[in-house]
């Protein structure tokens, strides 16, 4: 059996990215908003209140970690592109996770501040230049990344965890 955790596989980076590949990027961070209203569509309050693996997420806790996760690395691109290689904090996802907003909040709150948020990001995203996307910040357990990483993170990161939601849809029969 697959590892539930990783339904399209660990992140890897195979960087530099070519121009094609930046834009597959740019276009999956464009989409995931959509991917994700997608993914949820339908689904009960005892559906989203069902963790997409054993000992993991509920749905609704997966949909409300999304945007804070995004809202974390558009902050960390402006970051970026208005300072030297600033250091960049981390956060506790996990007890995010289990505060009363990520528990509780109906999940329309969330798919429609990632929509707004990605409205943005992508705007500041498609106005980088070469030079741009080779500008640096330093995250404290994964070290000096240039944007363009950042970039193939976020790509990535959004399909993952639209993948919990729809490999748990297939798994569950929903």
């Amino acid at each position: 059996m697959s590892d539930l955790r990783y339904p399209i596989g660990k992140f890897a980076y195979e960087g530099p990215l070519g121009e094609a590949q930046k834009q597959k990027c740019l276009d999956d961070i464009a989409q995931t908003p959509a991917n994700l209203r997608a993914a949820v569509s339908g689904l009960s309050e005892q559906q989203l209140d069902t963790p997409y693996r054993p000992d993991g997420w509920t749905v609704r806790q997966v949909v409300h970690h999304v945007p804070d996760s995004h809202m974390n690395s558009y902050i960390r691109f402006k970051l970026a592109m208005t300072e030297d290689e600033p250091t960049i904090k981390l956060y506790a996802e996990d007890r995010w996770a289990v505060l009363a907003d990520s528990r509780t909040t109906p999940i329309d709150v969330s798919l429609m501040l990632l929509e707004s948020l990605h409205t943005r990001w992508m705007r500041l995203l498609s106005s980088l230049t070469a030079a741009d996307w080779k500008r640096t910040l330093r995250h404290p357990a994964m070290g000096v990344m240039e944007l363009e990483k950042t970039l193939a993170l976020y790509s990535w990161h959004g399909q993952h965890h639209v993948a919990h939601i729809t490999s748990l849809r297939e798994r569950s029969g929903w």
